[in-house]
């Protein structure tokens, strides 16, 4: 049975840091490109991250760069998202997912493009 799960959400100040994780059951996660999206309440699911399958690029939305860092550990099947230097507008769930496809940059914020999703971990991020 094909399965994501993600884990490491959770309540932080601003400022702080979390590292969520997609672990994957079913299937070898090295085969996919991993993203990382976001839905905040009463807003569209949003592209966080993503880590292609190919030769390892990263993409990342411009709300988070130079504060999430994606990365993979293939002998774990799992994908993680370090987040630091938390702000409250990073409250959201978090959902990982899983494209059997080529992913570009043009292409991997594209929820279309994904075959299989987590059931999500929430961050709040307050004070």
């Amino acid at each position: 049975q094909v399965q994501l799960v993600e884990s490491g959400g959770g309540l932080v100040q601003p400022g702080g840091s979390l590292r969520l994780s997609c672990a994957a059951s079913g299937f070898r996660l090295e085969y996919y490109a991993i993203g990382w999206f976001r839905q905040a309440p009463g807003k569209e699911r949003e592209g966080v991250s993503c880590i292609s399958s190919t030769d390892g690029s990263t993409y990342y939305a411009d709300s988070v760069k130079g504060r999430f860092t994606i990365s993979r550990d293939n002998a774990k099947n799992t994908v993680y998202l370090q987040m630091n230097n938390l702000k409250p507008e990073d409250t959201a769930v978090y959902f990982c997912a899983a494209d059997r496809g080529l992913t570009t940059k043009w292409t991997w914020g594209i929820r279309g493009a994904y075959d299989y999703w987590g059931q999500g971990t929430q961050v709040t991020v307050s004070s």
